[in-house]
């Protein structure tokens, strides 16, 4: 096998940026959410383990993880609908833990809209205001500002069932978001909806979000909702933060098998650290593309099992060159996703691989064997870790 030990592109992203709304004064002001050391045991199982977090002002921060993760308690700690066993919630830097959960400065949308049948679209939304006690002007401008943010004006004397779900689910957010929450937080809240009225959601709490400009705080097992809409995500497992990070630092930089296998498809091939170069780049050895330089997560050591995580877009129909590597595969299956075609691989030696190829490209067959490459700036060196990589399928 030829050497590839060629340079390569570092995948790291400046992190001294910050995220939208915490900018450089970001040190001044106390975060909009910190949670300390915050844990929840049921028994002898600890559903959330002791995490420490802060989410920033005007940031939509998003939980996400498979089911059972630790992400709807901690939100549900939050809103104080669930009782820590340890730690300790601060909004902006006021410590909330013991607040009852109608006097703290948050307020949540579930996925299930709990609006009442039968008061009209206005009068749900004004609900809490009235409750407070709103004086009527006051009232009715909010509510109709409200309203015009989330695109319902004209909808003021309609009733629940006379709306669409994604319709119902905005009122629930303008009743929300009428009561001025420090902080918004939101459990599935697209959740009972079919994919397309989903994506117009997207882009309208995106939208929503932004000019509000308040926290939200986001859960969902959807990462591609996630990433769509949001400045950071935290990737739960186990109750604990695996990992913390822009959507682009998540995907391209993955801190273990476990997050690379949750974030989207990924190629794993079985490696070996041959030796470290600098910090977090590496030469490494791997089953049927030989020896090639690459980087990855710092702290590898020679001799040491990895792992080499490349996506599936990574990869093309073409011979390795410089600054390439590849193999020969044989095609043996296709399925046809409209904006692209995902190729199940047979490649040498029995490895398995998955190959996106946009429908445009020159068109390959199944049962048909083509050299197959990818850039080694594509390849991202992790330590073994197959408990938690198969734990993420």
């Amino acid at each position: 096998m030829s050497d590839h030990s060629v340079g390569v592109s570092d995948h790291s992203t400046d992190v001294s940026e910050a995220p939208r709304g915490s900018a450089a004064d970001a040190s001044a002001a106390p975060p909009a959410v910190r949670l300390v050391s915050l844990g929840r045991a049921y028994g002898d199982i600890r559903a959330v383990a002791g995490i420490d977090l802060a989410i920033s002002d005007g940031e939509f921060f998003s939980m996400i993880g498979p089911s059972g993760c630790g992400k709807t308690t901690t939100l549900r700690m939050i809103a104080g609908l669930v009782d820590p066993t340890e730690g300790r919630i601060e909004v902006h830097g006021k410590d909330i833990t013991a607040v009852r959960p109608y006097r703290r400065p948050v307020n949540t949308v579930f996925q299930q809209y709990a609006l009442f049948p039968h008061l009209t679209v206005f009068e749900n939304v004004a609900f809490g205001l009235r409750e407070r006690r709103t004086p009527k002007a006051e009232l009715r401008r909010r509510v109709t500002e409200m309203l015009e943010l989330v695109d319902l004006t004209g909808r003021e004397t309609y009733r629940p069932k006379q709306l669409s779900g994604g319709q119902q689910q905005r009122v629930a957010l303008a009743r929300s978001l009428v009561l001025g929450p420090e902080v918004l937080l939101l459990d599935e809240p697209l959740g009972a909806l079919d994919l397309k009225l989903r994506k117009q959601l997207q882009l309208q709490l995106k939208r929503i979000q932004r000019e509000v400009g308040i926290t939200f705080v986001y859960v969902t097992h959807d990462q591609e909702e996630a990433f769509f809409m949001s400045d950071r995500v935290a990737i739960m497992r186990d109750g604990r933060i695996e990992q913390l990070g822009t959507p682009r630092d998540v995907y391209e930089t993955p801190a273990s098998e476990f997050v690379a296998e949750f974030v989207g498809a990924s190629n794993r091939l079985p490696a070996r650290i041959v030796r470290r170069v600098r910090e977090g780049v590496y030469v490494a050895e791997a089953d049927g593309i030989g020896s090639f330089e690459a980087v990855g997560v710092a702290g590898l050591t020679e001799g040491q099992s990895a792992c080499a995580i490349v996506r599936p877009e990574s990869i093309s129909v073409g011979r390795a060159g410089a600054g390439r590597a590849g193999m020969r595969a044989r095609v043996a299956d296709m399925a046809y996703l409209g904006h692209q075609i995902s190729c199940e691989l047979e490649g040498d030696g029995g490895i398995g691989l998955t190959m996106s190829v946009h429908h445009l490209q020159e068109p390959v067959e199944v049962g048909s064997s083509y050299d197959i490459s990818w850039p080694l700036s594509s390849i991202w060196l992790l330590p073994r870790d197959d408990a938690g990589a198969m734990a993420a399928l």
